[in-house]
């Protein structure tokens, strides 16, 4: 009987922007694919990536979608001429219907796209992205609050089970 391989993408990373879903409400989320050079492909695999400051934006002149803000780490090993900026715009990759679709949806006041996780799908790099609205500070205070309340509720069912 033949060895189960390991899989590869159990070991590669996923890096979350855990800070937008404290600070936004996310209606919608997507997949996208984005252009990259060799170097940022390394620096992903390595986790060396902050999504917290990221955004999108759709270009309406050529309805094309760019990430803005996000900083991907140089990579120890390039050579200068083959690195990159870490802080650059990337292109991201979408169908036009859903450029069409997600410039509608953030052409409304107080509507953003945010980055929420970057990680290897297939050997590709995949971001995720949603449609969000800013939090209010009340909000985020309840939001807390529902998080204590069910940690408490799981708290006390397990030491009932027992």
């Amino acid at each position: 009987m033949a060895k189960k391989k390991n899989n590869p993408a159990s070991r590669e990373p996923r890096i979350e922007n855990r800070k937008a879903r404290h600070q936004y409400h996310i209606h919608e989320k997507l997949e996208v694919g984005i252009v990259l050079r060799g170097s940022e492909v390394k620096s992903i695999r390595q986790g060396q990536v902050s999504l917290g400051e990221g955004f999108a934006r759709v270009e309406p002149a050529t309805m094309e979608l760019w990430l803005h803000g996000v900083s991907i780490a140089q990579y120890a090993h390039a050579g200068g001429a083959n690195g990159h900026e870490s802080i650059a715009s990337r292109k991201l990759l979408a169908h036009k219907r859903e450029i069409k679709r997600l410039f509608g949806l953030t052409s409304s006041k107080g509507t953003t796209l945010v980055p929420l996780a970057m990680y290897f799908k297939n050997g590709r790099v995949k971001l995720e992205i949603g449609v969000a609205s800013g939090k209010k500070q009340h909000d985020k205070r309840q939001d807390l609050k529902q998080k204590d309340a069910d940690r408490e509720i799981r708290r006390a069912m397990t030491k009932r089970v027992v």
